[in-house]
C-alpha cells in the first residue's frame, strides 16, 4: 500500500510539473501567494499559538491521568457533562482551527470518547468570546447571536452524530483504553496539583494568542496591553511547578510526547496552508488561483447553492482567529447574503484545508471526512434557514 501511494505521488508530481503553466501570471502569483500565506502563518501563529498548544497536548498525553479522561470524557462518563464541557470549551480557548488540533489529539489519544472530543474540536475555535463580541459589533447582533447559538448546538449535535455513526469502532477503542488504564500506576501528584498545572498551561496559551481588538478602550484591549506580562508571570509559575512537582525523566517524557504531536501535525499543516494560499489566497488578497470575485458573485441571495458554496469556501480557507469578521464585512459589502455569511461563520473558523488533513491523520479518513461533511451540511442548512428569516 505504501509503495503504491509513493508511486501515485510521483505520478502526480510528474503530471503537475509537466502540465501546470507556471509562466501564466495567475499561476505564478498563486504559487507565490501560497508561500506568503505560509510565512504569515508561521510569523503570527506558530510561536505563540501552536507551540504552546503542542506542549499542552504533550502534557495531556503524558501527565493527565487516563483514568480521569475516561471518567469525565470516556464511555463511562456522564454523557451530558462530557458533551457540555466539550461544547463550551471555546469560551476559554481563543484558538483557531489549527491550534486546537494538538489539544484534540491529546485528549482523544488519552481515551476520550469520540463524541465529546469532537464537540471540543468544533467549539474550540467557534465559541471564542472575543470573536462573538466582534461579530455582533461589526456585523450586527443578529449574526452575533446566531453564531454563538449555532456553534453550541453544532458542537453538541455533531458530537452526538459522530459518536452514533462510529459507535461500534468507539466501543472497541474505549474498551481497550479502560483495560490499559487499569494497569497504570497511581498518579504522583494530587488532583489539585494536576489541575493547577494544566490551568497555567492553558492561560499561557490564552494570553499568548490574545489578539488586538478593534477600538481604543475596553476590557479586551486592556488585557491585550498587559498580555506579555501575564504570560511571563505564568511562565515563572510554570517553571516553579516543574521544579517542585516533576522529576527529570517526567520532563523528558513530556518533551517526547510534545515532539510526537509536532511530527504528526506540523508537516501537514504547512502543506495545507500552502495549498489554501494557492487556491484561495490570503484573506484580503485576490492572488489565489480561484478569483475572489467568482466566489462573491455566487454567494449573493439565499439559495442552497450560495450557502453550500459559502460553507465549502469556509471549510477550505484558513482563517486566523478574528480575521473572519473583517473578511465577511467586505464580502457582505460586495453583495453576500446574510444566510451565506452565517454559513461561512459556522464552517470557516472551525475547519480549513490544513486542519482537515491533520484530523484525518488523527482519527482516520472515514471519521475525518464525515466530520468535515457534517460541518458543511449543517452550516449550509443553518445559513439557508437564517437567510429565510433575516
Amino acid at each position: 500500500m505504501r509503495e503504491r501511494n509513493k508511486l501515485l505521488l510521483l505520478i502526480a508530481l510528474f503530471l503537475a510539473a509537466y502540465f501546470i503553466p507556471f509562466g501564466h501570471p495567475r499561476v505564478s502569483k498563486a504559487i507565490l501567494e501560497g508561500f506568503f500565506m505560509l510565512q504569515e502563518y508561521v510569523q503570527e501563529h506558530v510561536l505563540f499559538c501552536l507551540v504552546p498548544a503542542l506542549f499542552i497536548a504533550g502534557a495531556i498525553s503524558y501527565f493527565l491521568s487516563q483514568r480521569a479522561v475516561l471518567k469525565y470524557f470516556g464511555g463511562e462518563a456522564k454523557q451530558w457533562a462530557a458533551y457540555l464541557v466539550g461544547s463550551v470549551s471555546g469560551a476559554v480557548l481563543a484558538v483557531c482551527s489549527c491550534t486546537v488540533l494538538p489539544l484534540f489529539g491529546g485528549i482523544y489519544k488519552r481515551g476520550a470518547g469520540l463524541g465529546p472530543a469532537i464537540a471540543f474540536l468544533y467549539s474550540g475555535p467557534a465559541i471564542n468570546i472575543l470573536a462573538i463580541v466582534l461579530t455582533a459589533r461589526v456585523l450586527g447582533w443578529e449574526l452575533g447571536v446566531a453564531r454563538v447559538v449555532g456553534a453550541v448546538i453544532f458542537a453538541l449535535v455533531i458530537g452526538f452524530l459522530m459518536a452514533f455513526i462510529f459507535r461500534k469502532e468507539e466501543k472497541e477503542r474505549l474498551e481497550s483504553s479502560r483495560k490499559l488504564a487499569a494497569e497504570l500506576p497511581e498518579e504522583k501528584r494530587t488532583p489539585s496539583q494536576t489541575l493547577s498545572y494544566f490551568l497555567v498551561l492553558i492561560f499561557i496559551l490564552v494570553f499568548a494568542a490574545w489578539g488586538k481588538p478593534e477600538g481604543s478602550e475596553g476590557f479586551w484591549l486592556a488585557v491585550y496591553q498587559v498580555k506579555w506580562y501575564l504570560a511571563a508571570g505564568l511562565l515563572i509559575i510554570l517553571g516553579l511547578m516543574i521544579w517542585r512537582w516533576f522529576d527529570k525523566d517526567e520532563v523528558l517524557s513530556w518533551m517526547d510526547a510534545s515532539w510526537f504531536f509536532t511530527k504528526q501535525i506540523i508537516p501537514l499543516l504547512f502543506v495545507g496552508v500552502l495549498a489554501a494560499g494557492f487556491l484561495l489566497g490570503r484573506p484580503g488578497f485576490d492572488n489565489g488561483i480561484i478569483p475572489s470575485e467568482w466566489i462573491a458573485a455566487v454567494v449573493g441571495g439565499n439559495s442552497l447553492q450560495a450557502n453550500l458554496l459559502a460553507s465549502l469556501t469556509g471549510a477550505l480557507m484558513y482563517f486566523a482567529t478574528l480575521t473572519e469578521v473583517p473578511i465577511l464585512q467586505g464580502l457582505i459589502g460586495s453583495g453576500m447574503g446574510k444566510g451565506p455569511a452565517l454559513a461561512l461563520l459556522l464552517a470557516g473558523p472551525t475547519l480549513s484545508l490544513p486542519s482537515i488533513l491533520v484530523i484525518i491523520r488523527i482519527i482516520g479518513a472515514k471519521k475525518g471526512l464525515t466530520y468535515a461533511g457534517l460541518v458543511v451540511v449543517m452550516s449550509t442548512l443553518s445559513g439557508w434557514l437564517y437567510g429565510m428569516f433575516f
